[in-house]
């Protein structure tokens, strides 16, 4: 009896272990908060670039194909394809990575009435699925921003050693999400007093249609949560 327990448990565990995602190991480092801006102004993170780096790189590099989804907003109709992977694993720290690529209105709006379904989010906007042909057309357009969902605990005394003191730190309209804003490296860290935390990539140049939504500023530095729990 104690043999077969014993047996079945490793089992479990050898099958809990195989699910478990593989670290990228491709001896590059791609760190968070290892950022550039090159001779041209292009943010550099992970080892990728805004502006050059293909989806088709993105899913090489990931080891994953990542879900490909077209958005259509409630306000204006803007619409935006984005690549979600989950639990991706570089250099020991695990997050979700959410990759919006660079393809402009006309190439994107046939790819709106062509898509499969259409369904309607909570926020109002709508999520389209694509046409398999057009979802592989999409893998040779570069990637135009970065959003960083990491699943480690951090704190805002890791993140200000990590990344350094901001330029500026906003407070969201009717909301106390604190976001730490580095415009010369296009980047965005939004710390919720709850626990969560996101980061976005963008090219300095994108820089200020990203943080056009807080309104709010705050002249002090923000409130800093003690810890961000695991998610």
């Amino acid at each position: 009896m104690f043999l077969s327990v014993l047996g079945a448990a490793v089992l479990g565990f050898i099958g809990i272990f195989l699910l478990l995602p593989e670290e990228v190991d491709d001896g590059v480092m791609r760190l968070p908060w290892q950022i550039a801006v090159d001779e041209r102004g292009r943010t550099q993170a992970f080892g990728f670039t805004l502006g050059e780096t293909r989806l088709a790189e993105v899913r090489s590099v990931f080891g994953e194909e990542g879900k490909l989804s077209l958005f259509a907003q409630p306000a204006d109709g803007t619409l935006a394809v984005e690549a979600y992977f989950d639990q991706i694993y570089l250099n020991r720290l695990r997050a979700d990575f959410v990759m919006t690529l660079a393809a402009d209105p006309a190439t994107l709006a046939p790819m709106f009435e062509r898509g499969l379904r259409i369904s309607q989010l909570g926020s109002g906007a709508k999520r389209v699925t694509l046409d398999p042909d057009d979802a592989k057309r999409l893998a040779d357009y570069p990637i135009r921003s970065i959003t960083y969902l990491p699943w480690k605990s951090l704190d805002a005394e890791i993140i200000e050693r990590r990344f350094g003191s901001p330029a500026e730190r906003r407070v969201e309209e009717n909301s106390e999400v604190a976001h730490w804003l580095y415009p010369e490296k296009g980047l965005d860290i939004g710390l919720d007093p709850r626990g969560g935390v996101v980061i976005q990539y963008v090219n300095p140049g994108d820089f200020p249609t990203l943080i056009a939504p807080l309104r709010v500023e705050s002249t002090a530095p923000a409130t800093r949560p003690n810890t961000i729990p695991a998610r």
